[in-house]
């Protein structure tokens, strides 16, 4: 990595101005911090090479040749020294015995710490690849984001590509210093981008939720109500696979390796090239996926388990409606279990786990739904059960696992069901 190396060798971050900026810092009672470099793409072709450090460096925000903060650095320092005052003054009080009620003091301190921070994010507005411009509210609603979050390196980076017109190729973030104080991080250690703070922003930045990403294949944790693969019209043109390919333009027009409804969310596997996209559609067909659901049906289902094995085929009037044919329907075949009884705003629900062991359309809602499988429509099913428009259909991949098709290993991913 030639950042690390540039680091090791002028111990400066300002490795290419005067070399004041020591990286001694990163050795000593503050400890080591993450960096960030990101490669683009120009309109025209360029390379270029960004970089970023999180948070600040030696109280500095802004350090010449590195990519600076989301928010404003001048109107963040304001907020914080207007304030500052005031939360030691409290804090003085509470620690002295100075307060007839150190709760109420307590109290009055929690609040302006809240009124602070919701000052301090309202100054953050992430740039998005599709070139709209997300603040925190949209994507972490009512809830204030964790202390930090939007000055790790990696919205820095994107935020700062997507706002001059760069196209993203390739990402790593590293650990430069002494470890940390929970011994998580390590010195030259490359990590991935933060769950409880990034992962939400890049989430919206990329208009994709990457799980897992190389070289050669992504898997996605689809949202409900998006497309796998683009529909008929140009209405249903925005799916998983145009925005993987707004990020890899190299990507096959069929990137995608197997589908998920659109009102399914959860994981899916996409190949970036054309040869890894065969060699692991062999895998589908060699049934060497494993692949499983978590689903809330309507009402209480009263076995614990069962296998299901029904044929379906289209209905070829009432598309994309499946219907039940045992002579001209493909057989499908779906091992299930009850986890519990769930009570929801409608009344009593039951959480399934599916295993399918083939792969046909709705075979999940169709298995679920008809008298001959279990009986009990999934929650929010449009076709096949009482959900009704703006529904959602809980219904979700939650599992997946595949050997990479390039490496030998074993892959295996999960994914929490959002219900």
């Amino acid at each position: 990595m030639l950042l690390q190396e540039a680091l090791d060798f002028h111990k400066a971050l300002d490795y290419e101005g005067e070399k004041l900026i020591s990286t001694d810092y990163l050795f000593g009672k503050a400890r080591g911090q993450m960096f960030g470099i990101l490669v683009c793409e120009d309109k025209d072709g360029n390379e270029v090479t960004l970089k970023a450090f999180s948070g600040q460096y030696d109280g500095a925000w802004l350090i010449p040749g590195w990519v600076g903060p989301v928010a404003d650095p001048s109107s963040f320092d304001q907020i914080v020294r207007k304030n500052d005052v005031l939360l030691h003054e409290l804090t003085d009080k509470i620690t002295s015995g100075q307060g007839t009620d150190s709760f109420v003091l307590g109290q009055q301190r929690k609040a302006l710490s809240q009124s602070v921070l919701q000052e301090l994010y309202s100054l953050y507005r992430f740039r998005c690849i599709d070139g709209s411009t997300k603040i925190f509210s949209e994507i972490f609603g009512s809830k204030l984001p964790p202390t930090g979050t939007g000055d790790c390196c990696a919205p820095k980076l994107l935020n700062w590509a997507f706002s001059h017109d760069l196209r993203p190729i390739s990402m790593a973030e590293f650990y430069y210093g002494l470890s940390n104080r929970s011994g998580l991080r390590e010195h030259k250690a490359f990590y991935g981008p933060c769950d409880d703070k990034c992962q939400p922003l890049l989430k919206h930045m990329l208009a994709l939720d990457i799980v897992y990403c190389d070289a050669t294949l992504l898997v996605v944790n689809k949202e409900g109500g998006l497309l796998s693969v683009p529909g008929k019209g140009e209405a249903k043109q925005d799916c998983v696979e145009s925005r993987v390919r707004r990020l890899f333009p190299t990507a096959p027009t069929q990137c995608a390796v197997h589908r998920l409804d659109m009102d399914t969310s959860g994981l899916l596997i996409i190949a970036l090239d054309k040869e890894t996209h065969r060699l692991l559609s062999i895998q589908f067909m060699l049934k060497e996926v494993e692949k499983e659901y978590v689903a809330l049906l309507e009402g209480v289902v009263r076995q614990e388990r069962g296998e299901i094995s029904l044929p379906f085929r289209l209905d070829v009037d009432h598309r994309p409606y499946q219907i039940f044919d045992e002579e001209q329907g493909k057989w499908g075949t779906t091992l299930w279990n009850k986890l519990r009884v769930e009570s929801s705003d409608s009344g009593l629900v039951t959480r399934v786990h599916f295993t399918p062991l083939t792969g046909r359309t709705h075979q999940l809602r169709l298995h679920s739904s008809h008298p001959k499988g279990i009986g009990h429509a999934i929650v929010g099913d449009r076709l096949y059960g009482t959900g009704e428009e703006g529904d959602r259909l809980c219904l979700h991949a939650s599992f997946l696992a595949f050997t990479h098709p390039h490496t030998g290993e074993r892959l295996s991913f999960t994914s929490q069901a959002p219900f």
